[in-house]
C-alpha cells in the first residue's frame, strides 16, 4: 500500500530524483519552457508553483529555501525579480502541461512544460494583434494613393 507516499518516484532512487528535479525546475526558469515525459513534467509543476511561491513571499529566507533547490544564483534572480512580478495576482496554476506525443526511441509520451505568460503580455499580443489589421489598412490607402498619382503622372 502506498499510503502517505507523496509523489511519484520516477524508477529511481531518492538522491538521484531530487538531483533530476534541481536540474529541471532550474532548466524551466533559465528558458521557460522544456520538453520531457508526461511524468516528469506532472512532477517538475508541484516543485516549480512552490518555487514561485516563494518568489512571490519574497523574504530572505523564501529567496535562500530557493537557493537551496535552484542550481543557478542568475536564475533565482530571474525567478526573484522579474517572473515574481507577472504572477502576484495569480493564486497558483502558474505552469502549463502539453501533451506533445510519443518519443520515436522508445514510445514514451512526451510533454511540454511552460511558464505561463503574465497579464500584461497577454494584453500587449492582445494590442498587437488589434494594430496589425489596422496598419494593413494603412497600406493598401497608401498603395491606393500612389496607385492614383502615377495615374495622374501618366495622363500629364
Amino acid at each position: 500500500m502506498r499510503h502517505r507516499k507523496l509523489g511519484k518516484n520516477l524508477s529511481r532512487d531518492a538522491s538521484h530524483r531530487k538531483a533530476m528535479m534541481r536540474n529541471m525546475v532550474t532548466s524551466l526558469f533559465k528558458f521557460e519552457r522544456l520538453e520531457t515525459t508526461d511524468q516528469k513534467a506532472k512532477e517538475l509543476r508541484r516543485v516549480a508553483e512552490k518555487m514561485i511561491t516563494l518568489s512571490k513571499r519574497g523574504d530572505l529566507h523564501a529567496r535562500r529555501q530557493a537557493l537551496a533547490f535552484i542550481r543557478d544564483k542568475a536564475v533565482a534572480h530571474k525567478l526573484f525579480e522579474e517572473l515574481k512580478d507577472r504572477y502576484l495576482q495569480r493564486q497558483g496554476g502558474y505552469v502549463r502541461i502539453a501533451k506533445k506525443g510519443t518519443r520515436k526511441g522508445d514510445g514514451a509520451s512526451v510533454s511540454v512544460i511552460q511558464i505561463l505568460p503574465g497579464e500584461e503580455e497577454k494584453k500587449a499580443e492582445k494590442q498587437k494583434e488589434k494594430k496589425a489589421p489596422k496598419e494593413k489598412a494603412k497600406g493598401k490607402k497608401k498603395k491606393e494613393k500612389v496607385e492614383a498619382a502615377s495615374a495622374s503622372t501618366e495622363k500629364a
